[in-house]
């Protein structure tokens, strides 16, 4: 009797590993993969531990210097028993026979059923349908992307998962050695260019300005210290969960540098390596053919379409060092990997990485607290779609136990999110798409990757969680969603952000992977012409890394990330002799001076951040009045002036050589220069005699 055809096959279910070193089912030990996951790995588990510490210390007040001291001898006696663990996996891989090949299941021929393929060309078709729609400037309505997209992300989710359920997965894909080389040398020369490159960003008053209070003071500031010291509220938006900036603080003092210097010229190159090695990985995990090619894509994306403050571009090399850079550049690609690695292996070293990560995204960025649950909603998506629902509760608790209980404790702490703070802006579906997808030529790229991912990435894991991420995003894009999301989560202004869940330059390499089957040289052939298509489109229609738009300079020599004259300006002035009080600078110039000396304090380091402040109050009205009197826009009267001034105890006043009106009100009120300062930034210095 002939065996029926037609039938599908479940395939068994895949072994599972335990923890590294120990030996799988066959008899032996699988390999430990290439060194770029050893690079990352470590560095995670690093952080983690830094972080946990770091949040431990506030039970006991540790200072950051105690901190980093305790977390040096811990990743001390951590990598000895890596090197112990390391060389114990080698003896038992020697002992160990070879292991056969891995190889995936073929699908049984009777499920190669037609309308299948007709699914997979309509989906391709609503795919295109919808990024050319979404891409274009307000041509159509938004309910037309929003209608194909939806449809085809649910025919690559039903794709998806019908490849999981007919195969089982092929070994994890391991690097060649010359492709392991490509990527430290690309990942090496990011680093170098991070020192030349320089983004004036005006969050850095706070980031920056932060480590460099916890490196000259060895204080964590737990309430404000940009406008008092360490005495008023702290920002509600900005709780004391984040730990990069008094990792970086802390490093600097152990090093002996000013923290400015540590943050730009030791932490920063290392994150650049961090951040190109985890899309690497990402890349390298997810694409069916061609890695390093999608991966030269993903690095020109990167580079050549920065200019708007909300491309992912921007959020990379200019401002790795600020916690949501990041998070965004590593710990998202990173997720999308450990969660593919565990949900086919189930191993639970692999889920102790996802907590560890998830512990690494609480110390970068409160972002995090928004983006990682929707980011592990869609991997959680994935996974029940193919019934797997102990699988999708694992991973939703070990990556998000820790993020969740700090927001918890944090805002139990310090209250809720001042709405001031919270919804200072907000963005509908539209707005978020071609304000982070961009529009246009790079918004129609970013609707492909988003929409034909799924279809193009390795399957079976990577495309079930591909086809989860596109579902998910094409159900925040649905108009009401979001608004939905800002009204029960109260933080409106950072929801912008929910399209960082794609690990989108990523996905865009991806698409260079695309092959026609049965035609190996017509694959590369086509791959290389994609390729060099979309190289070509981020070159015309982006605005590249090093151009003035993208409001980064680039010097012949490693500089501070800041305007060098304004910050050559505040260093004249803090070597001035001043009594003790506030100084009253230019707004510009007052947001250089708390990242060149915690102790040079100036009446507004950033107005943005008097938001959450009464605005009624003499602590803002006297700032703002202060600070337009110094700028030049609008000058108060003498008694408004002098009223302020001495409310705030300013005792050094500072102008440009233009601004006359506040010299002649200064002289009218009392006030002598004592110091002045030449073209370029010719500035007068003014004090009570």
């Amino acid at each position: 009797m002939r065996p029926r055809t037609g039938m599908r096959r479940r395939a068994g279910p895949t072994p599972r590993p335990g923890p590294p070193g120990s030996p799988s089912p066959g008899g032996w030990v699988p390999s430990s993969g290439p060194s770029r996951a050893g690079i990352t790995d470590a560095a995670v588990l690093a952080f983690a531990l830094f972080t946990v510490i770091y949040h431990a210390a506030f039970l006991v007040e540790l200072r950051p210097s105690v901190i980093f001291r305790i977390w040096l001898y811990c990743c001390a006696a951590l990598a000895v028993l890596a090197l112990v663990l390391g060389v114990v996996r080698a003896v038992r891989r020697r002992r160990a026979p070879a292991p056969p090949p891995a190889v995936a299941d073929a699908e049984p021929p009777g499920t190669r059923r037609w309308w299948w393929l007709a699914v997979g060309l309509v989906t391709g078709a609503l795919g295109i349908g919808a990024a050319v729609t979404a891409g274009v400037a307000g041509l159509v309505s938004w309910w037309v992307p929003t209608g194909l997209g939806l449809a085809a992300s649910v025919g690559a989710a039903l794709l998806a998962r019908r490849a999981w359920l007919a195969r089982s997965d092929p070994q994890e894909p391991i690097a060649t050695g010359w492709q392991a080389l490509f990527v430290l040398l690309v990942s090496a020369g990011v680093a170098v260019s991070s020192l030349y490159m320089a983004r004036n960003s005006k969050d850095d008053v706070f980031y920056v300005g932060k480590s460099v209070w916890v490196a000259e003071r060895d204080i964590v500031p737990l309430r404000d210290f940009l406008f008092t010291e360490n005495v008023a509220a702290p920002l509600s938006t900005q709780p004391p969960t984040a730990s990069i900036e008094v990792f970086a603080g802390a490093l600097a003092r152990f090093l002996g540098m000013h923290a400015a210097d540590a943050t730009w010229f030791v932490l920063l190159p290392a994150l650049a390596v961090l951040a190109v090695l985890a899309l690497w990985r990402l890349v390298h995990r997810w694409a069916p053919r061609r890695p390093v090619l999608a991966f030269i894509v993903a690095i020109a994306y990167l580079y050549l379409v920065v200019g708007s403050d909300a491309a992912l571009g921007t959020f990379h090399l200019p401002r790795l060092y600020e916690g949501k850079g990041m998070f965004v550049s590593a710990v998202i690609p990173l997720m999308w990997v450990y969660l593919t690695d565990w949900f086919e292996s189930r191993s639970t070293w692999k889920l102790f990485l996802v907590a560890a990560l998830s512990v690494v995204a609480t110390g970068l960025s409160t972002t995090s607290a928004i983006i990682l649950p929707l980011l592990v909603g869609a991997a959680g998506l994935a996974m029940l779609l193919v019934g797997r629902w102990g699988a999708a509760l694992s991973a939703g608790v070990a990556a998000l136990a820790y993020p969740v209980g700090a927001v918890l404790v944090s805002r139990l702490a310090l209250g809720p999110v001042a709405s001031a703070g919270g919804e200072t802006q907000f963005f509908d579906a539209e707005g978020t798409y071609r304000r982070t997808l961009l529009v246009g030529v790079l918004g129609v790229i970013g609707g492909l990757a988003l929409w034909l991912s799924p279809l193009l990435v390795r399957g079976r894991t990577p495309r079930l969680l591909a086809a989860g991420a596109a579902l998910t995003m094409s159900v925040l894009f649905v108009p009401g969603v979001l608004e939905a999301l800002a009204e029960a989560s109260g933080v409106s202004a950072v929801l912008w952000r929910v399209p960082w869940i794609l690990a989108l330059p990523g996905l865009i390499g991806i698409l260079c992977t695309v092959g026609l089957p049965r035609l190996k040289w017509s694959s590369r052939l086509v791959g290389l012409v994609v390729a060099s298509a979309l190289i070509f489109c981020f070159a015309t229609f982006g605005v590249p890394m090093w151009h003035k738009d993208s409001f980064v300079e680039v010097a012949s020599r490693p500089l501070w990330k800041l305007p060098q004259q304004r910050l050559e300006i505040v260093r004249w002035i803090d070597g001035l002799p001043r009594e003790p009080g506030l100084l009253l600078a230019p707004s510009t110039l007052m947001r250089v001076a708390p990242v060149v000396s915690s102790r040079l304090r100036v009446v507004m380091p950033r107005d943005g951040y008097l938001v959450e402040y009464d605005q009624n109050s003499d602590f803002v009205r006297d700032r703002q009045r202060l600070a337009a009197f110094a700028d030049g826009t609008a000058i108060a009267s003498d008694a408004e002036v002098k009223a302020s001034i001495e409310r705030l105890n300013v005792t050094t006043i500072c102008v440009y050589w233009v601004n006359l009106q506040a010299r002649d009100t200064l002289k009218r009120l009392g006030y002598e220069m004592y110091a002045r300062r030449f073209a370029p930034g010719a500035v007068r210095c003014f004090r009570q005699p």
